[in-house]
């Protein structure tokens, strides 16, 4: 017996993305399915973080085509609509609050759910000790890993059904980068949906469970996690690697 996909939880349908007159995505399709982890890589400026700011509509992307979120269109949304509705980013290089502490960041961002099972500002801490230590600290003044750390902690605590995360192992040693495929890892076993942008091959590779990659704005290459794996050469190919 055939086991079903679980169900849809983002469908983009031809997405072309704008920057003025710049044409960057490109009839883009792509699908995220509940409780999966989809990598997107690709050289630089080949569309990957335009693909993530389209889902949220942050300006000042002009999108065309169908977003679709657990089965509404989005497309026409504003981005706190579209965050409410279960979508939480960690964007590339942080962006944390300087004038916030660790605690701060948390109890700001935080938006309960009501639910039996929820991420709070302490069930991150219970994610990452090293963030309870350093609560009453400035964002600024943390290390790169624990900045990471609160960014991801920061998505989570508005409890989101979709994770994305733009580049979250850059500037990162080997150390910090375990840690964070392990949290990748304990969010898709939670049934969370993560769609992960990233340049580091042996993070993708350790993660896929489908891959995508972007070549000058198009799709240039689909597959499941295990073929992604065990075409590395294609893959390569296609990085320029």
């Amino acid at each position: 017996m055939v086991d079903k996909m679980p169900p849809e939880l983002l469908d983009i349908v031809k997405l072309n993305a704008y920057y003025g007159k710049s044409h960057v995505l490109q009839e883009v399709d792509l699908k995220v399915n509940k409780g999966e982890l989809i990598v997107v890589v690709g050289r630089n400026g080949m569309g990957k973080t335009t693909l993530l700011r389209s889902v949220l509509g942050l300006p000042p992307v002009i999108r065309t085509g169908k977003i679709l979120f657990n089965g509404q269109e989005i497309t026409r949304r504003s981005t706190h609509e579209i965050a409410a509705m279960g979508i939480g980013y960690v964007p590339q290089g942080r962006l944390l609050f300087p004038s916030l502490t660790v605690d701060e960041h948390l109890r700001f961002a935080y938006r309960g759910k009501k639910r039996a099972t929820e991420w709070t500002p302490d069930t991150v801490y219970d994610l990452f000790p090293e963030l309870r230590q350093r609560a009453r600290i400035g964002g600024a003044r943390l290390s790169g890993g624990e900045q990471q750390m609160l960014a991801i902690g920061r998505a989570l605590v508005t409890n989101p059904m979709l994770l994305m995360m733009d580049e979250p192992s850059e500037g990162l040693s080997k150390t910090i980068i375990n840690r964070v495929e392990h949290v990748c890892r304990h969010l898709i076993a939670s049934g969370m949906a993560i769609l992960l942008v990233e340049q580091n091959l042996d993070m993708a590779k350790a993660l896929a469970d489908r891959a995508y990659i972007f070549l000058n704005g198009l799709v240039a290459y689909e597959a499941s996690g295990d073929t992604f794996r065990k075409e590395m050469d294609v893959v390569r190919n296609y990085l320029g690697i």
